[in-house]
């Protein structure tokens, strides 16, 4: 992402940090708004129940995200002690990619109107930018929907599997996870294509956001 500071393309470059900054702000507030429906307010005494992005995100992960193309907010703290509910672990973590996916079927059916309804000017910047954010959310959902590591999927696989195989996956994933996603993310960023299916994913479910009016 940094290349593109060299390349001249300052708006481009605006344009996806401005969209990494709100999705990975509201992903994060999905978290902590549905961990305080399950009856956890552990995020919201941290001050993380806000879509105020100083609340979410880390400077060294959005560093990371321009420098090398992969990083991080900040994780929303929960208690499940508190949770009243059996489900609530599922439901907190698929609060995350599902705010993504909000805001990319917003994104692209914005994008749709305006080109039915002539909104758009031959110099226009809203269109291709309205673009780049559906993508990145659906890029940004999926990624976050892998089973490995601290990511959101590692929540979520349990409760779709048997109980003896969902006890050694979480053994797995805590010994092991994170090693696996940081050798991926690794291979990713020498440019190894270990990653290619998430974007393969992502743009395949482009097209699949728009709704017929």
């Amino acid at each position: 992402m940094i290349q593109l500071l060299y390349q001249g393309q300052w708006f481009l470059f605006c344009v996806i940090l401005s969209a990494l900054v709100v999705s990975l702000s509201c992903h994060e507030f999905g978290h902590a708004w549905v961990a305080r429906r399950c009856g956890d307010n552990t995020a919201q005494r941290a001050g993380r129940l806000t879509l105020n992005p100083l609340a979410h995100i880390d400077p060294m992960g959005l560093l990371m995200v321009m420098i090398v193309g992969f990083g991080y907010a900040k994780p929303v703290p929960t208690d499940p002690r508190r949770f009243t509910s059996r489900y609530a672990e599922l439901l907190v973590a698929a609060a995350g990619p599902a705010m993504n996916f909000v805001l990319a079927l917003v994104a692209v059916n914005i994008y749709l109107q305006g080109l039915r309804f002539g909104w758009y000017g031959p110099f226009d910047v809203l269109p291709q930018s309205l673009v780049f954010v559906a993508r990145i959310n659906l890029l940004l959902m999926v990624f976050n929907l892998l089973p490995i590591g601290a990511l959101d999927g590692h929540y979520i696989l349990p409760y779709f599997l048997p109980r003896g195989l969902s006890q050694r996956y979480r053994y797995f994933n805590a010994r092991y996870g994170n090693l696996v996603l940081l050798a991926l993310i690794g291979l990713a960023v020498l440019g190894v294509p270990v990653l290619e299916g998430v974007w393969r994913v992502s743009d395949a479910l482009l097209p699949m956001v728009a709704l017929t009016w």
